[in-house]
């Protein structure tokens, strides 16, 4: 009979490579999950520790019967682990999100034993990944348990899966499902009994393997978030070993004009990435704050969420499919590829779909994030593509490929239809360009490609609670402008169908050490919620406005308690088809819409706001101020001084900020100048954005853009007062004509 324990205590933890002769009592003791960058992976600095460290363990073994074997099961070991007992290698893994199991049986002793694993995520060029807008947490930080199965079991040592795998096929005319279960042994037996769907079918072991079929008549499908129904499936053997799976009987499709179809039917997908990590956690997570999480999509009325960029956690896995919530699954080949890093790819791949894929809610298997930023298109990299897409189809006939590319390649290069289907990652609206020109990619990309399935993989805008702003702009980091920006972005999916999904970057704030903005170091601050799960920023609420089926009210703008401005606008998110609006009890208006209201109240003093539709209610406090409030600006300043009037500007005959970038490179000075500012921008983004190369068509896009309005999104990076000096430097260079 298999018997599992978890090992959560008793470790002690060093940042040393050297294996100790005995139990190291003057070690850190920790318990698991445990991670050594939880502080300084996430306070800024590009400067988190990365190298070998060990943890160790008294391991008492379970007293076997004859044939028994114990095994170590991991979660997750970043990046690489190296397993020992008593001194002896037992196994060495790369790759630090999936799971893996070592045996200990050969190297067991009488008594204690001392377990030892080497945790490493130093910098290397053959283990992914290595370049990324994210820290690269090192630990033990998912779960560790020892296994005990008899002789003859369901297989442990198949890339970390669960020795069972399941393949409904689903006929939605005569509702009925093929489902096909197969099972993978270790040792002599003759037989499997597989149970499911009150069904009991036993199939012979030929090889190692066994498989039946069983038939759902009347088959209750998993119908995502609408009826997320879960079939279980039961695998024994004689020796006393049984296994069980969940599954979900469900057709999918895509369409290059209508997008995702669950069962049939269109589904619209709207929802967000997600980052595993949280404050003062980091990549540590117990179960409790991976349901919290899966929460919080539930209430935005997500339908869907892109794992990145790297396998998650089977709780995760587990908690979208009993939510319903559509998948997008993907390993962290991101960013820069590395020549050498190949096989990796290869087998964290393996690793991702053999442990996954009877997860109904997963419908795409993600291959590459970004993968051209850093390097562009090279041979190497489209075979290791064409490598992994194959893989893919083997190990999974019944899931197409997919991949995020990044804004900079261009939609004519081959290499964007690698995949089955495609997504972009789009920052117009926030690193470069206005919001309309999503809308306008999106038409050019459907109109050259009409048989191509598109969707928008990652989109957003930097938002810090703290900075508000009466007149939000792009570049402001501030709470409003974010608000504006996912206005816009759901607007724009929600008048084109076929976009099969859109996912929000990012559901959380979340840790990337390289970064330096917004008035949080170390963080990325695109997400709906903050880092520590406690504040949901108001654009959360335009998404809940248009996914949710909770009515509900939300007056946005609490945080900007204190105004300038003689009269403001009051805006309401809401559901509900008619909102009223109150200011200190008395009616002012009632306003009938579609998910944004907007009301103008003059303010003279402290007032109380409140919103209302039915029995449904919002509020918050306001007062009138003679100055913007200094804690409001990402500088410390006024947000809105970023001298809007051209006769502070401009001196004629000379350059300014008002100019195109395209104007002023004219000039070899300007052009000179230029190129010292944007070194000075782009290092603000951490390493990352150091190796992006734009190419042609998108730098001269940017060349086109006024100046001021680059500088403008560039936030901590560009001041106004730094905006200043570079305008007086300009007004020196004449002109070239």
């Amino acid at each position: 009979m298999r018997h599992t324990v978890l090992l959560q205590d008793g470790w002690r933890f060093a940042k040393t490579a050297e294996i100790p002769a005995a139990f190291p009592e003057s070690w850190q003791p920790v318990t698991l999950p445990h991670t050594w960058n939880a502080a300084d992976g996430t306070d800024g600095g590009n400067d988190y520790w990365r190298g070998t460290a060990c943890y160790c363990r008294r391991l008492t073994p379970p007293a076997l019967a004859a044939g028994e074997q114990l095994w170590l099961e991991f979660e997750g070991a970043a990046m690489t682990a190296e397993v020992y007992l008593n001194g002896r290698k037992l196994a060495r893994h790369a790759g630090g999100y999936s799971t893996f199991r070592v045996e200990l049986t050969p190297a067991l002793q009488e008594g204690d034993n001392l377990l030892a694993v080497l945790v490493d995520n130093s910098e290397n060029d053959t283990v992914y990944p290595q370049k990324a807008d994210f820290t690269f947490y090192g630990g033990l930080y998912r779960p560790v348990r020892l296994i005990t199965v008899p002789a003859a079991h369901f297989a442990l040592d198949y890339y970390g899966g669960p020795g069972l795998k399941v393949t409904p096929a689903v006929d939605l005319d005569t509702r009925t499902a093929a489902v096909t279960v197969e099972a993978w042994i270790t040792g002599e037996a003759a037989s499997v009994t597989f149970s499911t769907a009150g069904q009991t079918l036993t199939a012979p072991v030929e090889n190692g393997h066994a498989s039946a079929v069983f038939t759902l008549e009347n088959v209750h499908l998993w119908d995502g978030v609408e009826d997320p129904y879960l079939y279980t499936v039961t695998a024994s053997l004689d020796s006393g070993d049984s296994i069980s799976a969940r599954y979900g009987c469900r057709t999918i499709g895509f369409d290059a004009d209508r997008g995702f179809l669950l069962n049939g039917r269109v589904c619209r997908l709207c929802g967000a990435a997600r980052h595993q990590d949280r404050q003062g956690l980091g990549s540590a997570l117990t179960n409790a704050e991976h349901e919290e999480d899966l929460a919080l999509l539930r209430e935005m009325g997500a339908n869907t969420v892109r794992l990145a960029h790297y396998q998650h956690a089977q709780h995760f896995y587990d908690l979208c499919d009993e939510y319903g919530l559509i998948v997008w699954a993907e390993i962290p080949y991101i960013t820069k590829h590395m020549e050498n890093g190949r096989a990796n790819t290869v087998s964290q791949m393996t690793e991702l779909v053999v442990q996954n894929y009877n997860h109904p809610g997963i419908v795409c298997w993600g291959l590459s994030n970004e993968i051209t930023a850093s390097g562009g298109v090279t041979p190497d990299m489209v075979e290791n593509h064409k490598l992994l897409n194959d893989l893919c189809h083997k190990l999974d006939a019944t899931r197409p490929t997919t991949m995020a590319h990044a804004f900079m390649l261009d939609m004519d290069d081959p290499f964007v239809m690698a995949s089955d289907i495609r997504s972009y990652n789009l920052y117009y609206g926030w690193y470069l360009g206005e919001l309309e020109q999503n809308d306008a990619w999106f038409d050019e990309f459907h109109q050259k490609h009409p048989e191509a399935v598109i969707g928008l993989s990652e989109y957003g805008a930097d938002a810090n609670p703290v900075y508000q702003n009466g007149h939000p702009e792009k570049g402001d980091w501030s709470e409003p402008y974010q608000a504006i920006y996912h206005e816009h972005m759901l607007k724009m999916w929600s008048e084109r169908p076929y976009i099969w999904a859109m996912h929000c970057w990012n559901m959380f704030d979340f840790a990337a050490d390289g970064r330096n903005e917004g008035g949080k170091p170390g963080q990325n601050q695109k997400g709906l919620v903050t880092f520590d799960r406690r504040t949901k920023k108001d654009a959360f609420y335009i998404y809940k406005a248009y996914l949710s089926k909770e009515p509900f009210v939300h007056i946005c703008g609490r945080r900007y308690a204190d105004r300038p401005e003689a009269v403001t606008e009051v805006k309401v998110y809401s559901n509900q088809p008619a909102v009223t609006l109150l200011v200190d009890g008395r009616e002012v208006a009632t306003q009938t819409g579609d998910k944004i209201f907007r009301f103008q109240v003059p303010i003279t003093g402290t007032h109380t706001i409140e919103a209302r539709s039915g029995e449904l209610s919002d509020t918050m406090t306001i007062r009138k101020v003679d100055k913007p409030n200094p804690a409001y600006s990402v500088t410390g300043g006024e947000v809105v001084n970023w001298f809007d009037r051209p006769d502070e500007l401009e001196r004629a005959g000379y350059y300014s900020i008002l100019d195109s970038m395209e104007a002023i490179k004219q000039s070899p000075a300007g052009a000179a100048l230029l190129a010292r500012m944007m070194a000075k921008v782009t290092a603000s983004y951490g390493d990352v954005a150091k190796s992006v190369t734009l190419p042609a068509a998108v730098q001269r896009q940017m060349d086109k853009m006024p100046l001021q309005s680059l500088l403008k999104q560039a936030g901590k990076a560009v001041t106004p007062e730094m905006a200043q000096r570079l305008n007086n430097a300009l007004n020196q260079i004449p002109r070239v004509s």
